[in-house]
């Protein structure tokens, strides 16, 4: 009995010490559950994965847990077989959680364990994995796997299409040469420059784009984007509203780039209503952060809650004939220009994009 007293009490301050450094320095939840069923060990972790505090957790019955792990511990009790990299669903996320048969009691220091305690049965130590850093950093590198095969596509496309645009330039630089009063020579002229600067930049994917930034009136670029989908508004019979209601509308950025920008947008807005339809631009001061908000909405399908996540990602479409780039490209500008871009739909109502740009 001495000798029992003395091994407990050597076991003791090594466990607590090394269970200390369980609780500090393992990225993983650690709970141990005692013979009894009840919870001996929680650590913060654990608190996160599960969204119970250990207070709540401790000397109480594993029936705590959410359902998964019970499931889990109540198998190991059951079979005294450890259970390796079992793939868990835990509330709002994905867990890896393996579990293990102890032949002793469980006390607040896993390493008690080695002590045999012959006849009390057995315990269980869980340890669990958050799958969403991993699942996310997959998703990462699928997505440069996806950008470098652009980058080498679009230098190429650039490249020939770049070699094509001398022949198309010289041409209509000298139908405007000829021509100088028609209401159109102004247009393709201009049109003409987005276009090559444009395929200069490799497509805006192909490498880091370097904007030649200057100052502009916003509401000067927002007026002549509109005119450029006048067009397909008046085909599909769609109404355009401006309410262009910020104060002052100067700041800096390249002309070319954020027209990209918003006729992407517009262009989105148009294919996803009908006739009748209603695209509205407005733009607003917000103070958070500071800058000018410019707002596209459309009255059209919406967006399904399950595609908002990826709208943003290079290749994701639901159009028959789309390439999933336009969004990727109008965010790359966007972020290049200082500014953000988010967006809200409800399916069947509408979807309106929120640029914000430094004034």
């Amino acid at each position: 009995m001495e000798l029992e007293r003395a091994l407990s009490a050597e076991e003791r301050d090594y466990g607590l010490s090394f269970a200390d450094a369980l609780h500090s320095c393992l990225g993983a939840a650690i709970i141990s559950i005692g013979p009894d069923r009840f919870i001996t060990c929680f650590n913060d972790h654990a608190e996160r994965l599960t969204h119970l505090s250990a207070t709540h957790a401790l000397n109480q019955s594993f029936d705590r847990l959410p359902v998964a792990l019970r499931d889990v511990i109540e198998e190991v009790f059951r079979t005294s077989r450890a259970i390796e990299g079992r793939h868990v669903h835990v509330r709002d996320g994905d867990l890896r959680v393996s579990a293990y048969p102890l032949t002793s009691a469980i006390s607040d220091s896993p390493l008690k364990s080695y002590a045999k305690a012959p006849g009390k049965g057995i315990g269980v130590v869980l340890l669990a994995q958050d799958l969403a850093p991993v699942q996310k950093l997959e998703n990462n590198m699928r997505q440069l796997d996806r950008l470098a095969s652009v980058g080498a596509l679009s230098a190429s496309m650039a490249h020939e299409i770049k070699n094509a645009m001398v022949a198309v330039r010289t041409f209509v630089d000298l139908l405007i040469h000829e021509n100088p009063d028609a209401d159109l020579a102004p247009i393709v002229g201009r049109e003409m420059r987005r276009i090559d600067s444009i395929v200069s930049q490799m497509l805006r994917l192909a490498g880091p784009a370097r904007p030649t930034f200057a100052s502009l009136r916003l509401h000067s670029l927002l007026d002549h984007a509109l005119r450029l989908v006048q067009h397909q508004l008046e085909g599909k019979q769609i109404r355009s509203r401006r309410d262009f209601s910020a104060r002052t509308d100067l700041v800096r950025g390249d002309e070319y780039q954020l027209q990209q920008a918003f006729l992407n947008l517009f262009f989105n807005a148009i294919e996803a209503m009908g006739a009748g339809g209603q695209l509205t631009v407005k733009t607003e001061m917000v103070s958070i952060p500071a800058g000018i908000r410019v707002s596209v909405c459309d009255t059209g399908v919406g967006i399904p809650p399950e595609n908002l996540g990826r709208l943003f990602d290079a290749f994701f479409t639901t159009k028959q004939h789309g390439t999933g780039l336009g969004l990727p490209i109008t965010r790359r500008i966007i972020q290049e220009h200082r500014g953000n871009i988010t967006v809200e739909s409800e399916t069947a109502k509408g979807t309106a994009f929120h640029v914000v740009l430094p004034i």
